[in-house]
């Protein structure tokens, strides 16, 4: 088989992930879908034979990880009816069919929007088997999923014969779940801990502990969603390696700090989640379809055609006293995680940038922008952010030897934006060219048909 010319992309200013000082003039060579050499043209001379491609007047940054997704939601009211309830006109049961069948609308809207990599947090079982189909497809992201969640709240959203949740009853339950976990070729053990006035955090501890000390033993990272400092803690005293939703309650302590540094946890703050779900009650009371955040018009069809339905959705569905609590929970917990982010980063825990995609207009793909850009607005610099979204999101994957940033044997999964992203995170909007795997493509080339 002949082997491939080397690429070379020459003249762009290179921020490679690792948020050192911008190189100026840089050159990137790719060879076989790797990383070859990327730094200035003294020290990755072209060599003869390159093909090479002029992006002088631009960046070069590795792909955005997107460190929380679902695969099992749609990003509207069809994929979780416990939001708002649109089942007779969408089956709930139909939804998640198409969402097995076809997971590549969302691969390329991912890759379109500058994502070349995500981890599915939470979802069905076919989720864990979705890597081999990314793997196999040259549009695609990589993908890592953790499959069904452990649920210390035992939760409806279910299919008949399949379950996304597995209700923590007790540590017996907890450590047969991660069993089976481990089993299907889950990459990951999650816990939603869940807080109610029956469901207490003390109460519910000893099954998360159990699911951590299994999670260890199987060789499975655990990955809690917990918005409380209490349970939050409780999830880092059981092990937790990556936190997806920011505490959102109160300020983080101390403690929270230490317990988090020694556990090496990732805090990923998923600050705009409420935002998506406020929207879009707003939209079906407005009787019009929501904006999309786009830019690059990668949304998939299907997705914009359940967009334009929030329109003659029953304005009796929407819950106002339920709403008006959401609405006031979304002002209190983006003040106090706003500020958590912050105080979290600057006592040197990890950060990545997730997104909750899938979960009620928090689209798969664009909303990365939005993300990160409230990342920014909590006071991290742009660079910080482009860190927290690149080599960050590698991390919470456990993928740092394979992508997260440019650099020799990583994989060549790279950016080409218009404007500089360590100026303002907002320029990471301007994407001209995605590399996945050593291939470029103009950005125009992904947007979906129309």
């Amino acid at each position: 088989m002949a082997l491939l010319p080397v690429v070379a992309l020459v003249g762009a200013t290179l921020l490679d992930g690792r948020g050192g000082a911008p190189v100026a003039d840089s050159v990137v060579l790719v060879k076989d879908g790797k990383i070859e050499c990327a730094g200035t043209r003294a020290a990755c001379p072209v060599p003869r034979g390159a093909r090479v491609t002029d992006v002088r007047g631009s960046w070069i940054t590795p792909g955005i990880v997107d460190a929380h997704v679902h695969f099992s939601q749609t990003g509207w009211a069809d994929g979780r009816p416990d939001a708002l309830d649109v089942r007779e006109q969408w089956p709930y049961e139909k939804t998640e069919a198409e969402l097995e069948a076809h997971p590549e609308r969302f691969f390329r809207t991912y890759l379109c929007s500058g994502v070349t990599a995500v981890f599915d947090v939470g979802g069905y079982a076919w989720t864990t088997r979705l890597w081999r189909r990314a793997d196999a497809d040259p549009l695609a992201p990589h993908v890592a999923a953790a499959g069904p969640l452990l649920s210390t709240l035992d939760h409806w959203l279910n299919l008949p014969a399949e379950r996304q949740f597995i209700a923590l009853t007790d540590e017996g339950a907890a450590r047969s779940g991660v069993r089976y976990l481990s089993a299907i070729g889950a990459r990951a053990v999650k816990v939603w801990y869940i807080v109610t006035p029956q469901l207490t955090v003390e109460g519910s501890a000893p099954a998360v502990m159990a699911a951590g000390d299994e999670a260890r033993k199987a060789g499975l990272p655990l990955i809690v969603h917990a918005t409380g400092l209490a349970e939050a803690k409780a999830a880092l005293r059981a092990g937790a390696k990556l936190l997806v939703h920011g505490v959102s309650d109160v300020p983080v302590d101390d403690e929270f700090l230490s317990l988090a540094k020694s556990n090496g946890t990732t805090y990923c703050p998923t600050l705009t989640v409420l935002d998506g779900y406020l929207r879009l009650t707003d939209a079906v009371l407005a009787r019009k379809a929501p904006a999309a955040d786009d830019p690059h018009g990668c949304i998939d069809a299907a997705t914009r055609a359940r967009l334009q339905a929030t329109a003659s959705v029953d304005v009796q569905k929407i819950d106002a006293a339920r709403v008006e609590a959401r609405r006031e929970r979304a002002r209190a917990t983006d003040t106090v995680g706003r500020a958590n982010l912050k105080r979290v980063f600057d006592a040197g825990i990890p950060v990545a940038m997730g997104t909750d995609a899938g979960n009620p207009l928090t689209l798969h793909g664009p909303s990365v922008y939005a993300e990160m850009e409230a990342m920014q607005g909590s006071g991290l610099t742009p660079m910080q952010v482009l860190v927290a979204s690149t080599a960050g999101g590698a991390h919470a994957m456990g993928l740092d030897a394979l992508i997260g940033t440019i650099e020799k044997g990583k994989a060549a999964d790279l950016l080409v934006v218009a404007a500089d992203p360590a100026a303002d995170t907002a320029n990471l909007r301007r994407v001209e060219s995605v590399m996945r795997g050593g291939v470029l493509h103009p950005v125009t080339e992904l947007a979906a048909p129309r």
